[in-house]
């Protein structure tokens, strides 16, 4: 019988409904047949990641006149500055105000057009030892013309270069995962050499910043995936712009959009453009078709993804401020005299459901935490609010462990990992990028008398035999059953997690 501990090599075929499907096991920290401990995680890879082909390498392209970075102007700059990342967190003008500032009205050509406009894209999608390609980011400069109603982009170029195919078009799908069973459903934009400014279409308003367009399509209801997939990438695109971007949302969601409103409003000083029914012609002297990504929940340095290096701490530390997110750090054992850490126990309504969830509570108050258990809502600055106040948080592995993100640098996630082989999902979705926001992480590994499959399916099933089996015959397999487990944690084996935390908190 095989035991739920991190094997040195599996490699499961398919991931999480929040994930992607992965093809590398890392192993995590979990003991032989389960058990939990505090995780020495390898740096997230990403720090030397394949390099971009010449034609779109930046020390060979041209230099726009008024930059340092090669092909840009000023205002499209993602180069390091040196101001923190949490600069993009200031107070900014409402969006009346930015627009009645910053948005004219325009009957003719873009101002100050004049030579040819230049698009620059990151097509390098291969991510060596991860199981997915990331989408093409286009960045353009010069004299664009933005027709959402016809979902094409105009670039007046009269020469006709850069990296458009034989009929003077770039084509792409702006949703920040590249996955061929998603990209049919995001909706295709065009992007088009024009030969002049006479030929484009005529402008009905000039904006006085640059733009970022980009899908809230594919997964974009579920919260891990509205981090990773969205939120995430458009920081790491537009965060270096401080609020002087214009955001143009394709595969529009209103509520989605209502839903992080806190957040938009920190990337973008103006009211978002829904992409899918505006009509007008909107000018730009600069913008980014897609959105630029990382590893889900990481972020590494890149010359092009990311060459102001910013970090998931960077991200956390936005995050906290467009929330108004009080704390920064977690109790300290012993500060305060009296004072007893908080937990918060991220409950499943649906599948993979903590069962002796009141006993772990019990446990844990008997341990010294004040505890509360809560299911993750839809209103994203209540939970953030109930998250940012905890010390600890612990949860099954699934989506709500993405609210590690509001905690405070330095508090503890503990991860309970359920049966089946689910090492490389665990690490990789939540216990790295635990890492990589400045927490301590602990997992927990269910043992098979722990999990409810044991109810439900004899010994001999390949679920207990060869988990990796199911892994290897894809994601719908996977996904009707080890997915759909709850557990119930043996407490004697759980209580050295809910010590280790204590410590934590001492450290």
């Amino acid at each position: 019988m095989q035991q739920n501990s991190p094997p040195t090599a599996s490699k499961p075929s398919v991931p999480e409904t929040e994930a992607i499907p992965p093809q590398e096991t890392l192993a995590g920290g979990g003991g032989g047949g389960g058990g939990g401990s505090a995780v020495d995680l390898p740096e997230a890879s990403g720090s030397e990641e394949p390099g971009l082909p010449d034609a779109v390498t930046r020390k060979d392209m041209p230099v726009a006149a008024g930059s340092d970075e090669p092909g840009l102007p000023d205002a499209l700059r993602r180069k390091d500055d040196g101001e923190n990342a949490a600069a993009a967190s200031e107070p900014k003008p409402s969006a009346k105000e930015g627009e009645a500032g910053e948005q004219k009205q325009n009957g003719g050509a873009a101002a100050a057009a004049g030579g040819d406009g230049k698009m620059t894209c990151d097509e390098n999608g291969v991510d060596e030892g991860f199981p997915y390609a990331r989408p093409t980011v286009c960045e353009l400069s010069g004299d664009i013309r933005v027709s959402p109603k016809q979902k094409t982009v105009y670039l007046v170029n009269p020469s006709g270069g850069g990296g458009f195919d034989e009929g003077g078009e770039k084509r792409l799908r702006p949703y920040a995962r590249k996955d061929d069973f998603l990209l049919p459903g995001v909706t295709e934009v065009t992007v088009k050499s024009s030969p002049s400014a006479a030929v484009a279409p005529r402008c009905t308003k000039q904006h006085a910043v640059p733009a970022v367009l980009f899908s809230v399509a594919g997964y974009t209801d579920n919260f891990f995936h509205d981090m990773t997939d969205a939120l995430v990438p458009l920081f790491l695109t537009a965060a270096h712009l401080k609020g002087e971007v214009q955001l143009l949302i394709t595969d529009y969601k209103p509520w989605w959009v209502q839903k992080y409103t806190p957040l938009l409003r920190k990337l973008s000083n103006y009211a978002a453009i829904n992409f899918d029914e505006d009509a007008g012609v909107h000018c730009f002297r600069a913008g980014f078709v897609g959105l630029y990504r990382d590893r889900d929940l990481i972020l590494s340095p890149h010359p092009t993804r990311n060459p102001r290096n910013y970090t998931m701490v960077d991200f956390g530390r936005f995050a906290r401020a467009a929330l108004a997110l009080p704390r920064d750090r977690p109790a300290v054992l012993g500060e305060e005299p009296g004072a007893r850490p908080r937990m918060l126990i991220v409950s499943r309504a649906g599948t993979r459901r903590l069962l002796n969830l009141e006993a772990v509570a019990a446990a844990a108050v008997e341990l010294g935490f004040n505890v509360t258990a809560v299911e993750a809502g839809a209103d994203v600055p209540a939970f953030a609010a109930q998250v940012n106040a905890a010390d600890v948080l612990l949860a099954v592995h699934g989506a709500g462990l993405t609210n590690q993100i509001f905690l405070p640098a330095g508090a503890v996630v503990v991860q309970i990992v359920p049966w089946g082989k689910m090492d490389w999902m665990a690490t990789n979705f939540y216990g790295r990028p635990a890492v990589g926001m400045e927490l301590r992480y602990l997992e927990y590994y269910v043992g098979e008398e722990e999990t409810s499959l044991k109810d439900k399916y004899p010994r001999e099933h390949t679920v207990f035999r060869d988990p990796m089996a199911l892994h290897r015959q894809g994601w719908q397999a996977l996904a009707e059953i080890v997915m759909k487990q709850d557990v119930s944690v043996n407490l004697t084996r759980f209580r050295p997690v809910l010590l280790q935390a204590l410590d934590k908190l001492q450290e």
